[in-house]
């Protein structure tokens, strides 16, 4: 296939797993890539980790705004949150440029400090061995079901303070959200639309009762939060963040558990380093998440002309950012296919960088690392025993089935 063949878009690349052979190509013979598209204009590919860097701190040129198109390859600005619900809802923070972005990030960014996560650590801690204890005596389990998919949505549960038995149908609606590509969790606009419908009522009757009646949770802290001018949140744009918390506090999580495991069988030595010693397990988080890469694209769009490398960029064109492309980047990382638990390099890219870096991203390492850790020290030689069963997606690198042995 040459490059002109190549179609980022087409969610069927990714059903084997993420194509480094075809990121690694652009890199090097053409990293600023345009892509036709057969139901569009077309887009430009970057694959490059100095590049995705500075369009992600360039928001003046490089906008991630709903009315530019939003964070979405497709344009959100005409098909919606992920093409329902776009009437009830307003955009959310990703989908925002500065200065609306500062004022929602201030107002979120204080639930996501260390000195309000740190007390989590021993939650999150008991969460972990109570879902590995349901294991017992198996020597085998269906690996994203029975573990990786629990830890993150019990947490996301009881940071939005809801029951835990909700805990299912916040995964279920995170599922049918990203996975417009994937026939199997996406059954139908109509079902699509129902759990829109039903996200959207859900959330609505937490804003009512938390207005009332507010707590020390994720969500009262939304309903009542005031940017330092007074500004509140508007019912329209909690519900933008309600959906954009859900999802990210599932996708990310969930497929870097599943991944991480992948990981560790594929480097035996690796893991056999981490299980000796988790005082590791703080870099090994982070190298995680690199090498997994779970989200795979953001999108901006250009809104003046411009030049990268030599290509010229109009204003309007979009332009999508490849996370898995630049955290492979030869530039950048040292041996960049291998899995290094102690590497010390840049900072990898699957959090975002710049004005867009994920505010959840220390309670996402927090929770690889005190599941890795909990996990080898019981399951020192875990590992993918068949076949691995993958999102058909060009933009979560999801698992959804991965049966592992245990012992």
């Amino acid at each position: 296939m040459t490059l002109d063949e190549v179609d980022l878009k087409n969610p069927d690349l990714y059903l084997a797993g993420v194509p480094h052979e075809l990121f690694t190509r652009l890199r090097r013979d053409d990293p600023v890539h345009w892509n036709p598209e057969p139901d569009g204009r077309g887009f430009w590919s970057i694959t490059k980790y100095d590049d995705i860097v500075a369009i992600s701190k360039n928001p003046a040129v490089f906008s991630s705004a709903r009315a530019h198109g939003g964070h979405r390859i497709f344009d959100e600005n005409v098909v919606g949150v992920a093409g329902l619900g776009a009437e009830e809802t307003a955009a959310p923070m990703i989908s925002m440029d500065p200065p609306e972005h500062n004022r929602f990030r201030r107002m979120l960014s204080p639930t996501f400090s260390p000195l309000r996560l740190k007390p989590l650590e021993e939650r999150i801690h008991e969460r972990v061995c109570a879902i590995l204890d349901r294991l017992g005596a198996r020597h085998e389990c269906e690996f994203v079901t029975d573990i990786a998919a629990e830890l993150p949505v019990q947490m996301l549960a009881e940071l939005l303070g809801v029951p835990q038995e909700d805990r299912l149908k916040l995964f279920d609606w995170s599922n049918s959200l990203i996975a417009e590509d994937d026939p199997e969790l996406r059954k139908s606009p109509e079902a699509t639309a129902r759990d829109v419908a039903a996200m959207i009522d859900y959330s609505a009757r937490l804003w009512d009762q938390r207005l009332a009646h507010p707590g020390n949770d994720l969500i009262s802290m939304l309903v009542h939060s005031q940017t330092p001018d007074g500004e509140t949140m508007s019912k329209e744009q909690y519900l933008g963040t309600f959906i954009l918390l859900v999802v990210a506090g599932n996708e990310t999580t969930r497929n870097s558990i599943s991944g991480g495991v992948i990981a560790l069988a594929q480097f035996p030595d690796e893991r056999r380093r981490l299980a000796a010693n988790s005082g590791l397990m703080a870099t090994a988080a982070a190298e995680i998440v690199r090498y997994v890469s779970p989200i795979m694209h953001m999108r901006r769009t250009a809104i003046a002309d411009t030049e990268l490398r030599g290509k010229q960029i109009r204003a309007g064109d979009k332009v999508i950012l490849w996370y898995p492309s630049a955290n492979r980047d030869e530039e950048i990382f040292t041996d960049p296919f291998r899995f290094n638990a102690t590497r010390a390099e840049l900072p990898q890219l699957g959090f975002g960088t710049g004005q867009h870096y994920c505010l959840g991203a220390r309670l996402a390492e927090m929770q690889l690392r005190l599941f890795f850790t909990e996990f080898l020290r019981r399951y020192p030689n875990a590992e993918p025993v068949g076949p691995i069963r993958r999102m058909r997606s060009n933009f979560v690198a999801g698992i959804k089935e991965m049966p592992v042995r245990l012992h």
